[in-house]
Formats: C-alpha cells, structure tokens, sequence
C-alpha cells in the first residue's frame, strides 16, 4: 500500500482559502483532517482532540525540541503548531490528508515529506482582494492595510509551491484541487511502483 498524499494549502488572507477548504472536505469526506496543537485555553464546548490538542506551554516546547511539531506560529501568546506523528501515522495507512498551513509551514511540510504536494490559492486579482478584505467590514483601515501589504509579501512565495490555483470561482478552485491531487496519486504510486520493479 503508498502512502497517503498529505496535501497543504496556502494563501493570503482574502484569496478564500477557507472556503474551498470547507468544499473540498465536504465533497471528500474520507480525507484525514490534521489537528493543530495549542497552548491556549479550551472555550467553551470545545473537546481536546477535536477543535485542538491542547496543551500547556511546557508540553509543547517539549514536543517543539522533541521533533514532534513541523510548524508553529504564535498569537497573542498562545502557540499553535502541527503535530508530525498524527501526519505521518495517516499518511502510512494510506490516508490523504488536507492541511491549512501558513506559507511557512507549506514549504517546511515539502521539506520533510516526499508525499506532500504544496498548493498556493491566489485571488484573481490585488483589487479583488482588498475588496473581499474591505468586504469584511469587521477590522480597521490600519489591519486592512497591513493585510495587503502581507499579502503582496506572501504572494512572492507563490512560485515555491508545486501548483497555484487562481480562486476566482469557487467550484473551479475545487475542481482544479481535486484534479491535483488525483493527478498527484497517479503520480507518486507510479513512482513508487517504478522504484519497487528497479530494486
């Protein structure tokens, strides 16, 4: 049995990316989802394991030393980061898995396992984007601002990743992802198979 792909996507805030994700887990029920660890604290109705792992800050700079998160960001004092065992027990038994990671954390999963397969979600446009981001109206002139001008940064990186998608309708950006990865299956079976008849 291959390994499982383990499928990250990334973009900048405003090109969508959660949307499609929640698409993409709609229509593929039977992908593995990865579980974030945290060292804040639960809120209410949330369960250890489900929402997070949560963790205290000990625990996870031992897990951090120990090799057991890819990747973490900080947020208002809190970490959050991803756990490698769950990733690399699933991806074992065959399973595909599809990760939200930030730009960082895409390339370092690339780094670490030759089953992922890295994808950048682009909006259609710099104008559409501080559109979607005004559209919010829920942060101020000055995070707006700082959210464009992050965006234009990440969107450098774009070219590090192994496909980019424009998300300008989102039935096609699902459709575009989902043909990756099956292409990506064909793929890295192939591959493996072509490994196994050489040796």
């Amino acid at each position: 049995m291959s390994k499982g792909l383990l499928i990250s996507v990334s973009g900048p805030s405003g090109a969508g990316k959660g949307t499609v994700l929640d698409e993409i887990k709609k229509r593929n029920p039977d992908f593995g989802q990865s579980i974030s660890v945290t060292t804040r604290e639960p809120r209410e109705g949330e369960t250890d394991g489900v929402e997070y792992h949560f963790r205290t800050k000990e625990v996870f700079m031992q897990m951090l030393e120990e090799g057991e998160i890819l990747e973490y960001d900080e947020f208002v004092g809190n970490y959050y980061g991803t756990p490698t065992i769950p990733l690399q027990e699933m991806s074992d038994a065959g399973t595909d898995v599809l990760l939200d990671l930030t730009i960082a954390g895409s390339l370092t999963l690339k780094e670490n396992f030759e089953q992922a397969v890295t994808i950048f979600l682009l909006p259609p446009s710099y104008e559409v984007l501080e559109q979607r981001l005004r559209g919010r109206s829920t942060e101020s002139e000055d995070v707006v601002s700082a959210r464009l001008e992050m965006a234009r940064q990440e969107i450098s990186n774009a070219s590090s990743f192994d496909y980019v998608v424009v998300n300008d309708n989102l039935e096609d950006a699902v459709s575009k992802i989902e043909a990756i990865i099956k292409a990506e299956k064909c793929r890295y079976i192939r591959n493996i198979d072509i490994e196994k008849n050489l040796g």
